[in-house]
């Protein structure tokens, strides 16, 4: 890159490794929200629900306010609770492992698969097997489909099948990704699917998020639970005298998780693009494909089964080629304006965690990936220009 490119690159535009794409129908359809009579609790948030299911061929949709929410009740609902158990990946974000604290369990990580980065079906298989001779089963497993590609789920479900846990797939990334010509959130391999609809996600609906069953008693439970645990089912309710008028009732403690119409409208909008979306992800992915091998990283690998919805990018540093370190070229490519980012330090490394008991050395793959990685700009909106900028600067800064 010659020295005027160079400085071109660091007066230019940042480029994000995420963002939002909105058009004017979008628009269209939350004003036409704003202008109805109902902002919240009306029928949009329905239609969205609705939308989700169709496309996925889930029997259940329920929206809530965010992905966090989803998983929190989602563990509430399989009935997660004090002296019960719950792993996941600790490469994800830290709203995975804190919905089971929430509801009073504990948690615990299983390492990653060194080539997919999602949860490694050797390492759950291993920790099942020790962990049903000391009598300390997991109640429920969240497997964590990173950067929107499907982890191995049926090998994970037949594991269910022999040591009894439920799954909750953690999906945030992966709205309008497949696996085994399936949609993910169809329900075939575990009994809930939490999505995410932040900005950065494949769509938004500003903040959101959804749990997706096949499992109707499951799906009333997650209704009750978003909205404070009140039911208007007589079916759900105690009997009451029959003089008074009870037309809801709090049956059990649930929480104010409910998403609005006008932020339902935006993630209904946004369905009518979501293949739309995820192709033009793929069309990015396969440009880096082609260019970065030449660089001294390594690209994602993808699954044969799966087809991914490329929430992320995430490239592996060959550190010994490249003579720096991983925190040095995040600062020489933010200086360029290439926002990178690092999705995600190991859950157990966060204070929190280890305030907790959890050290170094726990897990050693999500551990060596951590000192690797770096997400770079991925989103239907990237320019073949910004995306050509990428490459170029990375080559510049990864030069040996």
């Amino acid at each position: 890159m010659s020295n005027s490119n160079l400085e071109n690159n660091m007066t230019a535009a940042p480029i994000p490794y995420g963002r939002q794409d909105i058009d004017q129908q979008d628009i269209d359809a939350v004003v036409a929200v704003l202008r109805a009579e109902l902002l919240t609790q009306g029928p949009v948030v329905p239609q969205f629900e609705q939308a989700v299911a169709a496309y996925c061929g889930a029997h259940h949709a329920v929206a809530v306010n965010s992905a966090t929410s989803a998983l929190h009740i989602a563990c509430l609902a399989l009935g997660v609770g004090t002296g019960d158990v719950v792993w996941t990946s600790p490469i994800t974000f830290v709203a995975t492992a804190n919905c089971a604290i929430y509801c009073g369990a504990t948690v615990d990580f299983v390492d990653i698969d060194p080539v997919s980065y999602n949860m490694s079906v050797p390492s759950l298989q291993e920790k099942l097997e020790v962990a049903r001779k000391d009598g300390k089963l997991p109640k429920v497993v969240i497997p964590v489909h990173m950067t929107g590609q499907s982890c191995d789920m049926v090998a994970i479900h037949a594991l269910s099948q022999e040591f009894g846990f439920a799954i909750i797939e953690d999906a945030s990334h992966a709205v309008g990704a497949r696996y085994r010509g399936e949609p993910v959130g169809c329900g075939r391999y575990s009994d809930i699917t939490v999505f995410s609809f932040h900005p950065v996600k494949i769509i938004t609906s500003g903040e959101g998020g959804m749990a997706l069953t096949n499992d109707g008693r499951l799906a009333s439970s997650l209704r009750r639970l978003r909205s404070h645990g009140i039911s208007g089912n007589p079916a759900e309710m105690d009997s009451r005298p029959e003089d008074e008028l009870w037309n809801y009732q709090q049956v059990e403690l649930g929480f104010n998780y409910r998403i609005t119409d006008i932020h339902a409208a935006l993630g209904l909008s946004q369905m009518r693009r979501l293949d739309e979306f995820v192709s033009a992800r793929h069309a990015v992915a396969r440009c880096y494909d082609e260019l970065l091998p030449k660089l001294p990283l390594t690209i994602p690998w993808q699954a044969p089964e799966a087809y991914s919805s490329y929430h992320l990018y995430v490239v592996r540093l060959s550190q010994q080629q490249i003579g720096k370190t991983q925190k040095e070229l995040f600062r020489e490519l933010h200086a360029r304006g290439i926002m990178v980012n690092l999705h995600y330090i190991p859950v157990y490394l966060q204070p929190f965690y280890q305030k907790l008991g959890f050290a170094r050395g726990y897990c050693p793959q999500a551990e060596r990936y951590f000192k690797e990685a770096l997400s770079i700009p991925i989103y239907p909106g990237l320019t073949r220009q910004a995306q050509d900028r990428t490459i170029e600067t990375l080559a510049e800064v990864l030069k040996t």
